[in-house]
């Protein structure tokens, strides 16, 4: 062995290389991700190179709908296949864990998703970059002489490097990896988090645009907003774990083999049909979240009623394109779909809430914003990473960080409490 004054050095080097080649593998699976939409949705819909569009920007219904049939019989086809054909798919948690992700079927696995995520499927397009960072810092660390733990953090740092720099998140993404992959804050996970999700964003940078995702207007607190928030954050978190128990029901229930040809087709198909008049309703969620934080109730919420029912029937709407298309047999996020919901649900219920007590300064916004952290934080269990992730997509939030913490606190406290509940009873 060594000698430790000349194998301490030697490590500290070592491994601050493997890290921030972790970080730039991260990076290459944003770009990657991100070129590959930019092309499916050039084909499909004629939208220049560049930019945050997807099928909801689409302005023909009937393109829509076509787009939406054939990313059913694109991707049922392309999955039936990989399933039948391929070996088992690894998930980045079992990734971190330790088991190896076989790399064609991972780089499969993700194309597809992406293929279905730019033709307009009402799903996240998250899981992809995660798994393609994932499956790269294995291949970086594999040959690299790391410990077991070592190896560990970066993977589930790789995977949320992944996800920085797709979204042009770094902080999130670091959040992420140490919250919800790792479920430790420490000096050893908190490090190599920051590091690698900080290279993944310069790199994506060369390649994706400096744009921020969610234009929203500027977000002020306020008496009202602030007792809203203490109230409406447990309602949002029975929504939250409605919705987790939903999804995870439904992908359980989802068809194999030759059931997947029929069922995804007719899937996709029903939700391009809903697209035609709701096209809010498509792709990773932007489209409805932009819209929830930028409904104007006119200075008046009583004759503004009308834009804040829709906003319910959205989300209401969202939530059955998303649990349907995961049952289906489809296999994507439901982080920005999460964001997508909570917004809509925020933004009617702080609009109803604003006719039992106005708030000057406050828009309808500041509701949304609050209602897309508090239920992003349920369906995550991960109450840093959500409210982080939702500050960095709008850029906003300073000036009611207040009243989201406290939603926060009351949305994930309901989830924690009908977990440990669901735990005693199956004890």
């Amino acid at each position: 062995m060594p000698h430790a004054a000349h194998a301490t050095p030697i490590w500290a080097v070592k491994l601050a290389v493997v890290t921030a080649l972790v970080g730039i593998a991260g990076g290459v699976a944003g770009v990657s991700v991100w070129l590959a939409l930019q092309l499916i949705q050039f084909v499909a819909f004629g939208f220049p190179f560049g930019g945050h569009h997807e099928a909801a920007d689409a302005p023909s219904g009937l393109n829509r709908f076509l787009a939406l049939a054939a990313a059913g019989v694109l991707t049922g086809f392309a999955w039936w296949a990989l399933r039948r054909w391929g070996r088992p798919t690894v998930a980045v948690t079992a990734a971190v864990g330790g088991t190896r992700m076989p790399a064609l079927v991972t780089l499969a696995n993700a194309g597809v998703q992406i293929l279905a995520v730019g033709l307009g499927a009402s799903i996240g397009k998250e899981v992809a970059p995660r798994e393609v960072g994932a499956w790269l810092a294995q291949v970086v660390t594999r040959r690299a002489g790391l410990t077991e733990r070592e190896t560990k953090i970066l993977v589930a740092c790789g995977a949320a490097a992944g996800l920085a720099a797709v979204y042009d998140v770094p902080l999130g993404g670091a959040l992420f990896a140490v919250e919800v992959l790792l479920g430790e804050l420490t000096l050893a996970t908190a490090l190599p988090a920051f590091a690698t999700s900080a290279i993944a964003a310069v790199v994506a940078r060369l390649a994706i645009p400096d744009e921020v995702l969610y234009h929203v207007p500027a977000m002020h607190m306020s008496p009202s907003l602030l007792v809203w928030a203490a109230v409406v954050g447990p309602v949002l978190g029975f929504a939250g774990v409605g919705f987790v128990k939903l999804t995870n029901r439904l992908q359980g229930l989802a068809p194999k083999g030759w059931r997947l040809l029929v069922v995804l087709p007719v899937v996709f198909a029903m939700v391009g049909l809903i697209a035609v008049p709701f096209p809010e309703i498509l792709g990773n969620g932007r489209a409805l979240g932009v819209l929830a934080m930028n409904t104007d109730l006119d200075g008046d919420p009583m004759t503004g009623m009308a834009p804040i029912l829709f906003l319910l029937v959205l989300g209401l709407i969202r939530t059955i394109t998303t649990s349907a298309t995961i049952g289906a047999g489809a296999v994507g996020g439901t982080l920005t779909p999460s964001i997508a919901i909570g917004s809509a649900f925020g933004g009617f219920l702080g609009g109803a809430w604003l006719l039992l007590w106005p708030a000057d300064g406050s828009s309808l916004a500041s509701f949304a914003f609050i209602g897309a952290a508090a239920f992003l934080a349920t369906t995550m269990r991960a109450p840093f990473t959500a409210l982080v992730l939702v500050v960095e997509f709008t850029e906003q939030g300073t000036d009611i960080l207040i009243p989201a913490l406290l939603a926060i606190t009351g949305s994930v406290a309901v989830g924690f409490v009908l977990a440990r509940r669901r735990s005693a009873q199956m004890a």
